[in-house]
């Protein structure tokens, strides 16, 4: 019962040939792969370049982590004793650190100082740079350390 119309010319033609194929209903993932491989490649590299702040040995310890808002202040001594405001690479002596912390205290004094010490720092010091701290305008202050090392167990941590 079908009919056919014939129109007289061969299936030859260019006509003829665009006829005979299919649409391909395949998606070519392959150069989607090749970007989020260059993608993935870029991050690694970056990810470490993104961490702010100065080398420190931080001390390990359980704790919750910090819900801030913005951008906290930072303050950091390093295994020598020197104190750095922020990801300055310039060491700070206690009274500049207090003239620093006083001019940024007037507009953020409710906002915590994060302090960033070696775990190998003598213990003055550090008493040192809370009380500059709180000479500088502000009372919120909250020490940063790094994550627990399981392996050697609690209370261990940091002993070798």
């Amino acid at each position: 019962m079908g009919a056919s119309l014939k129109t007289g010319r061969a299936k030859g033609g260019r006509r003829g040939r665009a006829r005979g194929h299919t649409p391909m209903h395949e998606i070519n993932v392959t150069p989607f792969v090749d970007v989020m491989l260059v993608l993935l490649i870029v991050f690694m590299v970056t990810a470490p370049l993104l961490l702010s702040g100065l080398p420190v040995d931080l001390p390990a310890a359980k704790g919750q982590s910090l819900n801030l808002n913005k951008d906290p202040l930072t303050v950091t001594v390093d295994r020598t004793g020197k104190i750095f405001l922020g990801s300055s690479e310039e060491s700070l002596d206690v009274s500049q650190l207090v003239v620093k912390l006083k001019a940024t205290a007037k507009s953020a004094e409710d906002d915590p100082v994060l302090f960033r010490g070696d775990r190998q720092l003598v213990y003055g010091r550090v008493s040192e740079v809370i009380s500059a701290v709180r000479e500088g305008g502000f009372k919120k202050f909250t020490f940063v350390s790094g994550p627990e090392d399981i392996e050697q167990g609690p209370g261990l941590a940091g002993r070798k």
